[in-house]
């Protein structure tokens, strides 16, 4: 008679185990907390930037200047991106009739910030506040259009330019919800599965020849729609993958053929560049490109090496800063 009492107490026990568990299993596979508070979009990246600080990528680098709005941004709110910014993700909106007719863009800050000092910063900038939720939204007049800025915690800011100021709004009620490894917009939920496990940075991005050729001058190797994981991990190395998701084995294959006739011709170009005596830090890199299809897929990989890394990041602009950006 005890075993028959104790029966339904251990099953309900060993269920409660296992729910535990499939939750666990399930948020080490979801996206990370800031890009599951994006709003539905075209395009997504992340990263981590903890990650080049503990690759000590960024060490010896010599100091660039600022430009005087982004010092002024930093004297004001005591915040350097380059110093306090721990992650950041970022959703793409393609140019359409919802965005008037521009891309536009939104974005979660994770970082080390004051809070006080920064909404004294943003109130001087705001044209009008807007209050949701308890949460003060600034709307703020850039170039042309409208950025909306809300703090939504002590670590955690949202930023859009979408016309909608929906998405922002959208953002907040996400945020005030119970973290779900179910949530986010619908297309990290299909693809970010496809994101190797540990990577540090990732994209992913539909892509249309169609309106990309339109929007740029830049001749793109896909000729039907398709959509592209592409991700980064360290291990000792840079590690780059991209993976074209494609409607069928014959576009992969014809997609597989142009990319490396083209990277074909651009390390011919940049051996020529180099002369008798290339980077051995590019060489390695160049010969570490690999392009192959698996099925319906294009597959791009290569290592870049840290020392690489290091020389790409110490040789960027002179000038750094927010107001360097015309995105926006």
């Amino acid at each position: 008679m005890r075993i028959k009492r104790a029966f339904p107490v251990l099953f309900g026990f060993l269920i409660f185990v296992a729910a535990v568990a499939l939750i666990v299993q399930l948020r080490k596979h979801a996206p990370p907390e800031p890009a599951r508070l994006l709003p539905g979009a075209d395009a997504f990246l992340y990263i981590d930037l903890k990650w080049m600080r503990r690759a000590d990528i960024a060490t010896h680098i010599p100091e660039v200047p600022h430009d005087p709005e982004y010092e002024q941004f930093i004297r004001a709110t005591g915040f350097q991106f380059e110093r306090d910014l721990q992650e950041a993700a970022l959703a793409i909106h393609y140019a359409s009739p919802l965005t008037g007719g521009e891309t536009r863009y939104s974005e979660i800050f994770i970082a080390k910030i004051d809070g006080d000092r920064l909404r004294d910063y943003l109130r001087v900038l705001t044209r009008s506040i807007d209050s949701y939720r308890s949460v003060d939204i600034y709307n703020i007049p850039l170039q042309g259009r409208t950025l909306r800025v809300a703090i939504l915690g002590v670590d955690t800011v949202a930023a859009s330019n979408h016309p909608d100021a929906g998405v922002i709004r959208g953002i907040i009620d996400r945020s005030r919800k119970l973290a779900s490894p179910f949530g986010g917009p619908a297309l990290l939920r299909q693809f970010y599965k496809r994101v190797p496990i540990a990577s540090l940075a990732w994209g992913i991005f539909r892509v249309n020849p169609q309106s990309a050729q339109s929007a740029t001058d830049i001749s793109l190797p896909f000729s039907s729609p398709a959509t592209v994981v592409a991700s980064v991990r360290y291990l000792r190395a840079v590690h780059f993958r991209a993976e074209a998701f494609t409607p069928d084995e014959q576009t992969a294959q014809q997609l597989t053929t142009q990319v490396n006739t083209f990277l074909s011709i651009f390390q011919s170009a940049e051996i020529a560049a180099a002369g008798q005596t290339p980077d051995p830090d590019v060489k390695k890199a160049l010969d570490s490109l690999k392009v192959e299809q698996k099925s319906d897929r294009t597959v791009l990989t290569a290592v870049l090496p840290t020392e690489l890394l290091r020389k790409i990041v110490a040789e960027a602009p002179k000038q750094v800063g927010p107001g360097a950006e015309n995105r926006r």
